[in-house]
């Protein structure tokens, strides 16, 4: 297999991943309305259940948690999963949309930065450079809005806890795989998010959604939770939580495209002009370089040993 073509095959995963998510945002506006922990406690655990499901099916090994690996999935339980939804919902009520999906563009930056530390590897130059394109770019698609200093706290926060979701998992991906760190954020999750909406909402506030609603629970448990979840940390734990982030701006992409299609207007200059802008980014940032590991940032001649043997 030609280099590019492998290159390729190791981002393909999370490019669906991130379609999927970003294409979801018209089936999510269901939720709006409805109990916000009991709802999202209903699909971590259902998505739970699903991935059990397909990991027997693929033939995944799933192995329990030990020391310091409980630390790392319960904080991106805790971070990824509960607080970024509370900070999405709160945020809002003191900003525009916009405002939270701008904070949230961000996560390229912060990938492409603090991802090669915990992977004990340089940061590339290319995606450091290609990082900030990637953001700008997603940023004109998303637009921007009216905000208050509440509003900024809870964007911040939302920022944090998206890039938490990815770095969290770096030093777990390779023991537990990405089924493993997928599924026991997921139960983690939904038992948090169990006991905050039995306190808060009531144990019976799920019994009022209507169909439509758990229709859209459903969806989201299973391409948005569990497919999505296992292909984002394949592609994550493949090339690096640098390279991987430039892929978080597919989402934007994506939302923008099902908006179009589902009757919300063709996009208008600023979008189209931050489309051109993310692709152009994308492209020079996740573009092979024609030589084996190329896809990765280079390790230090230090830690060249250690490296080869990882990968073995």
């Amino acid at each position: 297999m030609d280099i590019p073509s492998a290159s390729l095959a190791r981002l393909v995963p999370g490019m669906v991943g991130m379609a999927l998510v970003g294409g979801s945002v018209s089936v999510s506006r269901t939720l709006v309305d409805a109990p916000l922990f009991g709802t999202q406690a209903v699909r971590y655990a259902a998505a739970t259940v699903i991935l059990l499901v397909l990991a027997r099916l693929a033939g995944a090994r799933l192995v329990w948690p030990r020391g310091r690996e409980w630390l790392w999935l319960a904080g991106i339980a805790v971070t990824g999963l509960v607080l970024f939804n509370v900070a999405v919902v709160r945020g809002v009520g003191h900003a525009e949309p916009a405002v939270i999906a701008v904070a949230v563009a961000c996560v390229p930056v912060v990938l492409a930065v603090i991802g090669p530390v915990l992977e004990r590897r340089r940061p590339s130059r290319r995606v450091l450079w290609a990082a900030p394109v990637v953001m700008a770019g997603a940023v004109l698609v998303e637009g921007t809005g009216r905000t208050d200093a509440v509003g900024v706290a809870w964007a911040a926060l939302a920022l944090g806890c998206e890039a938490a979701f990815t770095l969290l998992a770096v030093p777990v991906l390779q023991r537990h795989s990405p089924w493993g760190v997928s599924v026991h954020a997921m139960w983690q999750a939904a038992v948090l998010l169990a006991l905050l909406g039995t306190v808060t909402e009531g144990p019976s506030a799920v019994r009022e959604l209507s169909a439509s609603q758990w229709a859209a629970v459903g969806y989201l448990a299973l391409m948005v939770t569990a497919v999505a979840f296992v292909l984002w940390y394949s592609t994550v734990r493949a090339v690096g939580a640098g390279r991987a982030g430039l892929l978080t701006g597919i989402a934007p992409l994506a939302a923008a495209v099902v908006g179009a299609v589902s009757g919300s207007g063709a996009p208008g200059p600023s979008v189209w002009l931050g489309i051109t802008v993310l692709i152009l980014g994308l492209v020079a940032g996740l573009r092979p370089r024609g030589v084996p590991g190329a896809d990765a940032a280079t390790p230090t001649r230090a830690e060249c040993p250690r490296q080869q043997v990882r990968h073995k």
